[in-house]
């Protein structure tokens, strides 16, 4: 290719999951439509995502599953591309796949199903997908669109869409790419953090509960007005697992978050019934039925539960009681964007259309999926904004 341009009507930065998805629709409207990616392979995430299973979407789809700055920005895109229209394009596929809790669905056999089912879309829309093509410099044109210079040339276009993910997990060539072209057209980017990821502890806590390391529990955990109860993880660096994920979209640095182990039960009632009824066991003997020995064993003081329970007294009880329903502990970080499943902040809502994804104050340039400030709980919430999201836009460029 000499240095003359190559005209499209749509080119689209981002060969993930929302950018695919645009390009599908936009392809299906009879639009010339290119896909540039600077990685060696399409929807990398896609094909990772839910331990290879891919967690699609969800059953139950709300606004209420999402973190913005701009809260109602989700509304519209959400309710016009909806769960059920992926659903069924999934079924037109005759794609395998089941529910699992809280309405999550996932492939039967491979996360693989659906990248395929996709770029077969994108293949029958007549959609060109470049990769390892990366972009060294964007300009706008002076009748309207845009001019990109890559490696191999320079491509303009009618409409550009920027589907360049976010920062997490840059072992798969996440960059800060898509937040660069906003900021260089005039467009606010909230700070971006890693989200749904594990949380590491303060060397102290971290020695403590290392050896928990592989213990899992069903708990709630809480953190100012956020409460999720699923699975808690330890591991050998802090604490992970669904609970922990879904909480640290909502964690700030400095805050504390608060476990009940015992999510089930009224332990006071239940400890004054073993009192009762064992009184010569020991403490840990009776907590053991509920919790695994081991954690009963750390988060309780040693001597505190080799105590028969007809020598506890209220003190010592209410002491227990809070330990199981109100542990608390200050983590110190999390594991950053190297596990984080997603990422919060990103470009500004309110400067971009919620339904059609067009920036406000530049037209023919829009920003879909998670390159935007919104951010799904864990559970299929992710790939539901990067199908609607990247539907709508594919709709209008």
């Amino acid at each position: 290719m000499s240095g003359e341009s190559e005209e499209f009507d749509v080119v689209i930065i981002g060969a993930g999951a929302s950018g695919l998805m645009c390009a599908a629709s936009a392809g299906q409207r009879g639009r010339r439509v290119l896909v540039v990616d600077h990685a060696r392979k399409a929807g990398n995430k896609i094909r990772m995502s839910g331990g290879g299973k891919c967690n699609f979407t969800n059953m139950d789809v709300s606004s209420e599953n999402y973190l913005s700055h701009n809260p109602h920005f989700v509304k519209s895109a959400l309710s016009r591309y909806t769960q059920w229209h992926f659903i069924e394009l999934v079924g037109k596929y005759n794609i395998p796949y089941h529910e699992r809790d809280h309405g999550q669905l996932f492939c039967d056999d491979s996360a693989k199903d659906i990248l395929d089912m996709l770029l077969d879309e994108c293949r029958g829309a007549g959609v060109e997908i470049r990769l390892k093509s990366g972009i060294e410099q964007i300009t706008q044109r002076g009748g309207g669109g845009f001019e990109l210079t890559t490696g191999q040339g320079v491509i303009a276009c009618h409409s550009l869409v920027v589907a360049t993910g976010g920062l997490s997990i840059p072992t798969m060539g996440a960059t800060p790419f898509g937040y660069q072209v906003a900021e260089q057209f005039g467009i606010k980017v909230w700070p971006p953090s890693a989200g749904l990821v594990p949380f590491t502890l303060r060397p102290n806590d971290r020695e403590r509960y290392a050896p928990l390391s592989g213990i899992a529990v069903d708990a709630v955990v809480s953190c100012g007005d956020k409460r999720f109860r699923e699975n808690v993880l330890f591991t050998h660096r802090g604490l992970s697992g669904p609970a922990i994920l879904q909480i640290s979209n909502y964690w700030q640095t400095g805050e504390t978050i608060t476990i009940d182990w015992l999510p089930e039960q009224n332990p006071a009632a239940e400890l004054q019934e073993a009192q009762r009824q064992h009184p010569k066991q020991q403490l840990k003997t009776v907590i053991s039925r509920w919790l695994p020995q081991r954690l009963v064993t750390t988060l309780l003081a040693k001597a505190l539960c080799e105590v028969p329970m007809n020598q506890l007294g209220k003190p010592e009880l209410e002491a227990v009681v809070k330990a199981l329903s109100n542990w608390q502990i200050k983590p110190n970080g999390t594991e950053g964007y190297r596990t984080a499943e997603v990422t919060t902040g990103g470009v500004d809502c309110n400067a971009i259309s919620s339904k059609t994804m067009e920036a406000k104050e530049v037209p023919g340039l829009y920003f879909i999926g998670e390159v935007l400030d919104v951010t799904g709980w864990l559970g299929g919430y992710n790939f539901q904004w990067a199908w609607s999201s990247g539907w709508c836009a594919g709709e209008v460029v």
